[in-house]
């Protein structure tokens, strides 16, 4: 029976790459797939393409391939990325400049049309509304400060490019597992219109198979969050990432390579299938809808887990879009205070800038009050226990407000009580320039209208 090996590669923007190495060299891998975009990170590219119309795709693509390719080349394995983020075809221009420079060769293949920031009025034409996905609200509220819209594209266009030859295929927005099951599809010739019982089943366990990977070393012990047990994850520092060893009807052994760290078993993988997802019963991607409740994970010993039994129904009529919309501005500002009385000298501060606020009358949409050590990740169900006798504190304080001038002035609220607030104020991290942000406008659209328009291109650097 025909099988598969696929590595996970980057799980966000930002990632470290050098576990995909030892995957790449000591994996027997076919593929990497590396997922760069997190729900946020278009709103980060955006904000580099404001500044750079030739970016808005994830810096770290060129070094990551540029350091792994002399291997993955060696051994025959290709890539697969969304790495192109808001502007694919310049990621592809980048890499394909970077490799000329050093003399390598490479097929690559660019997928374009997740894009629909242009087309806004003319699929509302066509009786899209756009609704907020949430909220129901109209999208015109909102329509005038957009400045990204991007569908989550299926694996369609990946299988095509794969079927071309390519080596490395660039894509913008697709959903995250659809990097991983393209190549399934592509290699074991599965029908993404698959209709019946089994063919769906497949697709299933492909999708299965994805968001068991999509976060990098998630799945192999990292973020581990059962009592005590992530203490018992071993070496950390050189953790591996998921490989999967897929068979032709989809059951598949989680597994990665010799000599790394992490831990692969039932308990960190039944954490990472369950991570992100709203209903088990219906995981809904561009390619099939994932019923997990039928899913069987074997634990085989020596960080080797058998996944089987997914259960597949039809793809939805419709794609998610998210769209990024101007969202006023912020302005903030971090203090520190220390013992004794850390928490009450912080909470001082706290009532001095909330009264120079209203007597000033800097007009803000929303203040956000963060108390670093003692409520910043629980708020209200912050334990009160022992907080009169903290170590030390520290308070960031910030503004969401339409004028940019009242962000600006915001931090220079705080500057004067180092010398006449309460004892001890210090670590200010001074009067930064406000900061534009971006609130985010989920919503669906019929699929046919985004399929219609995307494009797989391909480049050859020779």
């Amino acid at each position: 029976m025909k099988h598969v090996r696929l590595a996970s590669g980057l799980g966000f923007y930002g990632d470290s790459w050098e576990p995909v190495r030892a995957a790449i060299e000591r994996g027997g891998v076919q593929y990497v797939c590396s997922d760069h975009l997190a729900e946020l990170t278009l709103a980060i590219l955006r904000k580099d393409q404001a500044r750079d119309a030739a970016a808005g795709f994830t810096r770290d693509l060129v070094p990551m391939l540029t350091a792994l390719w002399p291997a993955a080349q060696a051994h025959g394995v290709k890539f697969v990325l969304n790495a192109g983020g808001l502007n694919p075809e310049g990621a592809a221009a980048a890499l394909q400049a970077a490799f000329k420079a050093k003399g390598w060769a490479a097929r690559i293949a660019v997928v374009t049309g997740d894009s629909v920031l242009h087309r806004i009025d003319e699929l509302r034409a066509a009786g899209q509304t756009l609704a907020h996905l949430d909220t129901g609200a109209d999208i015109a509220a909102v329509r005038e400060r957009l400045v990204f819209a991007n569908a989550y594209l299926g694996a369609a266009p990946i299988v095509q490019a794969l079927a071309a030859g390519t080596q490395i295929v660039i894509t913008g927005r697709v959903a995250d597992a659809a990097l991983f099951l393209a190549p399934l599809v592509h290699e074991f010739g599965w029908d993404l219109k698959a209709s019946d019982p089994i063919g769906l089943d497949r697709l299933a366990q492909g999708l299965t198979i994805g968001h068991l990977m999509e976060c990098s070393g998630q799945g192999s012990g990292g973020n581990f969050g059962s009592a005590l047990a992530w203490q018992r994850v071993p070496d950390l520092t050189h953790i591996g990432y998921p490989i999967a060893e897929v068979s032709e009807d989809g059951s598949a052994v989680v597994c990665k390579a010799p000599g790394t760290g992490g831990r692969i078993n039932f308990h960190t993988l039944r954490q990472q299938l369950l991570y992100e997802v709203h209903n088990p019963h219906a995981y809904v991607s561009p390619d099939v809808v994932l019923d997990m409740g039928t899913l069987r994970l074997d634990d085989l010993g020596s960080d080797r887990v058998r996944v089987s039994g997914a259960n597949g129904r039809a793809a939805p009529a419709t794609l998610k879009v998210v769209a990024g919309f101007e969202d006023g501005w912020m302005g903030q500002a971090v203090v520190g205070f220390c013992w004794p009385d850390a928490l009450a000298k912080a909470d001082a501060v706290v009532a001095s800038v909330k009264q120079q606020l209203t007597e000033r009358r800097m007009a803000h949409d929303e203040l956000c009050v963060e108390r670093l050590g003692h409520d910043t990740f629980l708020g209200p169900h912050a334990d009160a226990r022992g907080a009169d006798d903290l170590n030390e504190v520290w308070l960031r304080m910030a503004v969401r407000c339409a004028d940019k001038r009242v962000a600006d002035a915001f931090p220079r609220l705080f500057p004067w009580m180092a010398l006449s607030g309460p004892p001890f104020m210090g670590g200010f991290h001074g009067i930064t320039p406000a900061s534009q942000l971006l609130g985010l406008w989920p919503t669906t659209v019929q699929r046919e209208l985004v399929e219609s328009a995307v494009n797989v291109r391909l480049l050859e650097v020779e």
